[in-house]
């Protein structure tokens, strides 16, 4: 192995403390009055008008720099794949939502054409989406349930569901809820609040996209099996789902569970064979459409519905829906769904899209793209959508095949409109159990997220309990009230993460100026006479009495301890004086008695004790302690008192204290939370923590640093 090659180098320069630096670099006063940001926020141009306008409508700027020559093939390729891939997985992802069929394909035409105008990113494919769907599902079962369009039939004595008004409600539903997570979305985005996916991490959105996908499976099992299921709702409706699922088991319809288990291994087996291929075959085989294609005409021709009772699709109007207002009646209902649904699809597609932007080296607007989203689901609810997100898989293969542009997606839109003007009433033989295996089909790649775990454990482990959490959460208490519990329990891992740092004690790497836990380096000493403590995590009020009882331990320094001494001693010198005086008196007054005149007392005669005997510095007590305020981001008041009565309570038993590292904003936070006097002032800041050991280093042996103990606070 090569010897690693040092560089040389030498800096010189004076020690410099806070009020130094500002003198030096010139400090000034960069606030500017809100007088003048507003001014400025108002002012108009016309660049600046047409900065604005392009940034709210996107296309404008970069359709009319469209390369034909380059681009057009690519996208239309693409577009025409992902198009095919919308019609079988639009019709799937409506079951999710407990939604006729036909309103998959209108959630994968309306919205699409929306962010081909508002979107940013060039390269993601929105639309139907199995989380999203699943959720919108809850709410539509949960509002519209089964039972309360139970009709009674005289003819058989018994109750008949009315399936007609049962659908048409639930749309109502659907597009309520959809029409509201659009104007939360756009609310978002007009207040520049696009940095709320912050909050969504990659362990959290992979453990919840992964519990959601057990959601999807098990509502889907009732199309595997041809059961009939109660609807339940609430914490653990999933597992009363699964029992009373398993108890239904008895009751398989054959002929649906045979005509699963068929189209799952067709479905494997055809996408093996795309991925041996893949490198061969410019564009992939559209196996979905495929095994929908043969799957309809086989029901067609041996009239699986009636012969076997296997639940097929049903009627598929052709042409377009009117735009209808949404039932305002019931914004009060989904108002909790409607926010859990904006920010889940969000998250999920502002992901995907950072992700392309990176590798294609263009930039993806955060908050133009929460406005899309919302004008797309806002539009979509209009025209009886469900909420849409971006789908992994179709937009792996809008990349893969050539797509350059948002153009792909605007084609692909114009796939499903022709679909939905001829080719839709085709398919309305299709078997329900098909749409289901495609689901499962489709899922594998979140199945694959459990992996996860294992590598989240070698890299970081607090993010894979936040993953696992997150994946039990969900699972207990659904879709939208699992988002909210993980939330706040990754934010509660954040809490635990500063109540809980590390401190260490820092030493001299030799020979530079370079600081170390001493405890972690064998070369690493402490300098004598001197404390350097760091905490790993700013002071707060959360943990800021930790950090005192941490420095304590660290330094040795028993402060409540040495400063009871003290007081102990002050209390014995005053007794002691006391009972000297009582004693001078009696003296004089008997001298007075004999001599006949009072005889003042000699001074030095009073037996005098040291009161800060035993607390001078020496093998105890060190010469200085430095804080190493380095990784601190912030303090909040409490903070500020806790380092201000750090250094009164050290400096009353003879320790200097002195900061270090301080950035400009906690040195702001120090200006306003009162830490500076006349006797405190920011030449106790020094810029490096080998700034402040040098200070403290020349003057050890001056009056200077003796003076300044006791007396700093």
């Amino acid at each position: 192995m090569a010897e690693r090659r040092r560089g040389g180098y030498r800096i010189e320069r004076e020690v410099l403390d806070e009020l130094s630096v500002e003198e030096v670099a010139e400090k000034t006063d960069s606030k500017v009055p809100l007088k003048e940001r507003v001014k400025e926020s108002v002012r108009c141009s016309g660049s600046r008008a047409k900065r604005c306008v392009f940034g709210c409508v996107p296309v404008l700027s970069w359709l009319p720099r469209y390369n034909f020559r380059e681009w057009a093939v690519g996208d239309l390729v693409s577009g025409i794949s992902v198009g095919i891939m919308h019609l079988p997985q639009g019709m799937a992802y409506a079951l999710l939502a407990a939604v006729p069929p036909v309103f998959g394909l209108y959630s994968s035409f309306y919205p699409i054409l929306v962010y081909f105008i508002f979107g940013t990113s060039r390269h993601i494919s929105v639309g139907t989406y199995a989380v999203m769907s699943v959720m919108i599902g809850g709410v539509t079962e949960r509002l519209a349930p089964d039972s309360d369009f139970l009709l009674w039939n005289n003819e058989t004595n018994g109750s008949v569901l009315d399936v007609v008004a049962r659908d048409a409600e639930r749309v109502k539903v659907a597009a309520a809820v959809t029409f509201l997570s659009g104007v939360f979305q756009i609310l978002l985005g007009l207040v520049q609040f696009g940095f709320v996916v912050t909050y969504l991490s990659e362990p959290l959105v992979r453990g919840y996209t992964t519990g959601a996908a057990i959601h999807v499976i098990v509502s889907q099992l009732k199309y595997t099996f041809g059961l009939s299921p109660t609807r339940f709702s609430g914490p653990f409706s999933l597992l009363y789902t699964v029992l009373e699922i398993c108890s239904l088991l008895p009751e398989t319809n054959i002929g649906t569970l045979v005509v699963s288990a068929v189209s799952v291994i067709a479905l494997i087996g055809a996408k093996e064979v795309n991925t041996l291929l893949a490198r061969k075959l410019p564009v992939p085989i559209p196996v979905e459409l495929i095994t929908i294609i043969i799957a309809t005409v086989i029901s067609w021709q041996c009239n699986l519905d009636t012969q076997f009772g296997v639940e097929v699709v049903g009627e598929i109007p052709s042409g377009l829906q009117p735009p209808v207002l949404p039932a305002a009646s019931i914004f009060g209902q989904v108002i909790g769904d409607a926010f859990a649904l904006s920010v889940v699809g969000y998250g999920i597609a502002i992901s995907l899209g950072r992700i392309f932007a990176l590798k294609y080296g263009y930039k993806v607007d955060s908050n133009q793209e929460l406005v899309a989203l919302g004008l797309s689901n806002s539009v979509g609810g209009m025209f009886q959508c469900f909420a849409i997100s971006c789908s992994m898989s179709r937009t792996m293969v809008q990349e893969s095949t050539g797509g350059k542009t948002q153009v792909a997606s605007g084609l692909s839109a114009v796939v499903i409109l022709i679909i939905l003007l001829k080719l839709g009433e085709l398919f309305q033989q299709l078997p329900k159990a098909v749409l289901a295996a495609i689901i499962f089909v489709n899922l594998h790649g979140m199945m694959k997220q459990f992996m996860d775990i294992r590598s989240l454990w070698r890299s970081n482990r607090v993010d894979m309990i936040v993953w696992v959490m997150t994946f039990i959460l969900t699972l207990l208490f659904n879709p939208d009230l699992g988002l909210a519990a993980s939330i706040a329990f990754s934010m509660l891992t954040v809490i635990f993460r500063t109540q809980l740092p590390r401190y260490s004690i820092l030493g001299q790497v030799p020979g530079t100026d370079i600081y170390r836990p001493v405890e972690e380096y064998k070369l690493v000493k402490q300098i004598p006479g001197l404390v350097i403590f760091r905490s790993s995590a700013t002071v707060y009020f959360a943990n800021a009495e930790m950090y005192v009882d941490a420095l304590a331990e660290k330094s040795g320094i028993d402060i409540a301890k040495i400063l009871s001494i003290k007081k102990k001693q002050q209390a014995k010198q005053l007794r002691r004086e006391k009972r000297e005086a009582k004693r001078q008196r009696k003296e004089m007054k008997e001298a007075k008695r004999e001599e006949g005149e009072m005889e003042e007392p000699q001074n030095g005669q009073t037996d005098e004790v040291n009161v800060e005997e035993g607390l001078q510095p020496g093998p105890a007590l060190p010469n200085a302690i430095i804080l190493d305020l380095s990784p601190v981001n912030f303090l909040d008041t409490v903070g500020v008192k806790t380092l201000r009565n750090i250094c009164r309570d050290y400096g009353d038993v003879g320790v200097a204290v002195f900061l270090s590292g301080c950035q400009d904003c906690v040195v702001e936070n120090l200006e306003r939370g009162g830490f500076f006097s006349d006797k405190v002032t920011k030449a106790a800041i020094f810029s490096t923590v080998h700034d402040a050991v040098l200070h403290c280093q020349r003057d050890a042996s001056t009056e200077t640093t003796q003076e300044m103990k006791g007396t700093y606070f």
